[in-house]
């Protein structure tokens, strides 16, 4: 009889840990990675992200710039951190060419697509053509016809090889049968700098990032990656208007290592799911000028898929770029 009524206590005490350190799921603080310097989608979104997580979980969540490699270096490092839900990763659609890029290099592939997990969809904003307003180009057409002109003589600056923005420049110049410079710097942030400095002539960004500086006269939007004109910016006509059959968004969502239990990506997701409705999120990204896009796991793994499988197809297309200077 003592026998049984150890072996019956042993059994009922088995699940009793693993469910309270569940329940307790968040204890301390969480972190989200940012994969590129401040200034940049990825990092303006966190931040908002961040905020509102604090306040619904009542637990700090702090935002780290883990920059390098065009995302790589952060991105890595989240999909090799322990699946445990205190480490996140808000992501570009730069997470999916990044993989295929190591693959034409032949190189170990610093991370896969397979080692992070949708959580969610926060915004998805096609991307925007600026120059600097002391330029003379008006319009794409204008930019064109000077770059076919003088071949490899106009520049543009992005966050690195294969990362977003330089994606979507070289859709554009391959398109339109043009060369251009490429310039590579550590994140929008910087790659945005150099042109308000007058190093570069121009970059492919989010319009959060460009609007304020086109608002202020030191940026001219010529064209949008979009299917359809940005709501914000409803003069600056899509490249496919134009004739050009390119499409490109830059979106931003949250992913977890692979692995994580499921009853905390259920808690995380309930939380991003209340995040999209704190008004001090809904205003943050109002005055970013950036329309929430909100997406749950299912339809964000969908929409993952579907623009990963683009994204691949494209690096593919473009083929094999080495670093200026090498």
């Amino acid at each position: 009889m003592r026998r049984r009524l150890a072996l019956a206590l042993m059994l009922c005490c088995i699940p009793v840990a693993p469910v309270l350190a569940q329940e307790k799921f968040p204890d301390r603080p969480i972190t989200i990675v940012a994969p590129f310097p401040p200034g940049g989608v990825a990092d303006l979104t966190a931040r908002p992200v961040a905020a509102a997580m604090e306040k619904i979980l009542k637990n700090p969540v702090v935002v780290v710039n883990k920059t390098g490699a065009a995302g790589a270096v952060g991105m890595s490092f989240v999909a090799n951190s322990k699946p445990d839900g205190y480490t996140l990763l808000m992501a570009l659609s730069s997470i999916s060419i990044i993989p295929e890029a190591d693959k034409l290099f032949d190189r170990k592939p610093a991370y896969t697509v397979d080692q992070l997990v949708p959580l969610a969809l926060f915004s998805a904003d096609p991307t925007i053509l600026a120059v600097g307003a002391n330029h003379p180009w008006k319009n794409v057409r204008d930019l064109v016809a000077d770059a076919k002109k003088r071949p490899g003589a106009i520049s543009y600056s992005s966050s690195g090889i294969y990362g977003t923005l330089h994606m979507a420049m070289e859709m554009f110049s391959h398109a339109a049968g043009i060369k251009l410079n490429h310039v590579p710097y550590g994140g929008a942030g910087p790659a945005l700098t150099a042109v308000l400095g007058g190093h570069q002539d121009m970059l492919a960004s989010g319009p959060a990032v460009l609007i304020p500086h086109i608002k202020a006269g030191k940026l001219r939007a010529l064209a949008g990656w979009g299917a359809k004109r940005v709501a914000a910016m409803p003069d600056v006509p899509t490249f496919k208007e134009l004739g050009y059959d390119i499409e490109f968004y830059i979106w931003a969502g949250a992913f977890a290592p692979k692995g994580t239990p499921e009853a905390i990506m259920k808690k995380l997701r309930e939380t991003m799911k209340q995040v999209v409705q704190e008004p001090e999120f809904k205003d943050a990204m109002a005055k970013l000028e950036t329309p929430i896009a909100y997406m749950d796991a299912p339809d964000f793994q969908k929409f993952y898929e579907r623009d990963g499988k683009m994204l691949a197809e494209a690096t593919r297309r473009i083929g094999r770029i080495e670093e200026p200077g090498k």
